[in-house]
């Protein structure tokens, strides 16, 4: 058998079992040597002359996985494997020309028929690889969310969250173990959800509504600056658009917020990146406790926060990033080596400044390695007297270079 040749199979199952199989995914099922599988999984299949493992963890159920290569080995998941399932992780773990795949509906795809919604018109949303709170950026009235759930108790999160937001109106499906014998329906608003605990085997459909005083954010970079708690040092709103389009976010993507202050660049890079990695150094640790809450009530809670002084900080981190921000004032040329030396190849680094002394150190930092520098002086009126004037804030120096 050669390396690229088929040795592996990954099998969905739904909760009608074997029943649902394809002829050809049950042919593979009864050849094999080895299965794997939660023990749900195991249970629905009747003993024979295969060996079984039951999953347990990731890492050491891969390296059994690995090991058998050369055997007939059927992996069981549930649904659809390649829809945040197991089936994506072996295949990024192992060649994917030794796997074959066969996918039972998704509980995506069967909420949407259910609930009869085009499966192209609706969000997935998994609050099982994801903390619940990650629903938070697709909020909008009328947006309809198919949310995996984690357990029984994710629909009752949703329903609270979705109150404390401002979206208590909104809709909650429950459907729970969809496709089989006990699947069952059950609904209600989020504003006084009437389901404390429901199936662990759940999927949650959401139409969003909203009260007329919930706060709601477009995905455009720039967020209102009252959108965060801050304490005064925050990057304003009209900078941070322009920072944003100079870090240029891209799918799965490392940013580094070095002096994430509050956070407002770190989240706002994971609501346009959410398959991307944001980590935000801050030394001060009140700050670095308000980060976490504005990443949780604006749906970017995958931040990681490292509560640390840079350069030093930067020794804890693995890794190259894609991208580098610097605020919080800079103060030495040393965060600004380490942190071009730790950037990756082709990655983009933006700092900011308002300080003369920063300024020149950008300067001298622009000459030797590229890049541009741009002043940015915006304005915003206020009043004065009974009549209104500019009021400008004060001048950024916006340093943008990409690393050859």
């Amino acid at each position: 058998m050669s390396d690229a040749a088929p040795w592996l199979t990954v099998i969905g199952l739904g909760e009608d079992g074997l029943s649902g199989l394809s002829a050809a995914a049950r042919a593979a099922l009864d050849a094999a040597d080895l299965l794997v599988g939660a023990r749900r999984l195991l249970q629905m299949v009747p003993e024979g002359a295969a060996d079984r493992i039951v999953w347990a963890g990731l890492d050491g159920t891969l390296d059994a996985i690995s090991a058998a290569r050369g055997r007939r080995v059927v992996v069981l998941a549930s649904g659809n494997p390649m829809w945040f399932g197991v089936g994506s992780t072996l295949a990024r773990t192992l060649d994917p020309r030794e796997i074959s795949v066969y996918p039972a509906p998704s509980a995506f795809s069967l909420a949407c028929s259910r609930m009869g919604w085009a499966m192209q018109d609706a969000v997935e949303v998994s609050a099982h690889a994801f903390p619940l709170e990650s629903i938070g950026r697709h909020l909008f009235p009328g947006a309809r969310l198919v949310v995996l759930s984690r357990d029984g108790d994710t629909p009752a999160g949703l329903a609270a969250y979705l109150s404390e937001r401002g979206f208590g109106p909104s809709r909650l499906t429950v459907f729970e173990a969809m496709g089989g014998a006990r699947e069952r329906r059950v609904e209600g608003s989020a504003a006084g959800w009437p389901h404390p605990a429901v199936d662990a085997l759940n999927t949650v459909a959401i139409e969003v509504a909203a009260d007329a005083d919930a706060r709601i954010y477009g995905l455009a970079p720039g967020l209102p600056d009252e959108a965060f708690l801050h304490d005064g040092m925050l990057t304003k709103r009209e900078v941070r658009a322009v920072t944003l389009a100079a870090l240029s976010p891209r799918p799965g993507e490392t940013l580094w917020d070095v002096g994430a202050g509050n956070g407002s660049i770190s989240i706002e890079w994971l609501r346009l990146n959410p398959s991307g990695r944001a980590v935000a150094i801050e030394r001060d640790r009140d700050r670095a406790q308000v980060l976490r809450i504005n990443a949780l009530r604006l749906g970017a809670p995958t931040v990681e926060i490292v509560e640390g002084l840079a350069p030093e900080a930067l020794d804890d981190i693995a890794g190259e990033p894609d991208a580098i921000f610097i605020g919080g004032g800079l103060t030495s040329g040393d965060t600004l080596a380490a942190c071009w030396e730790r950037l990756a190849a082709g990655g983009r680094m933006v700092v900011n400044v308002v300080a003369l002394e920063s300024a020149a150190l950008l300067f001298e930092f622009q000459k030797r390695n590229g890049g541009t520098l741009t002043q940015l002086a915006i304005a915003r009126n206020a009043p004065v007297g009974a009549m209104t004037k500019f009021e400008p804030m004060a001048p950024v120096i916006q340093y943008a270079g990409v690393k050859a």
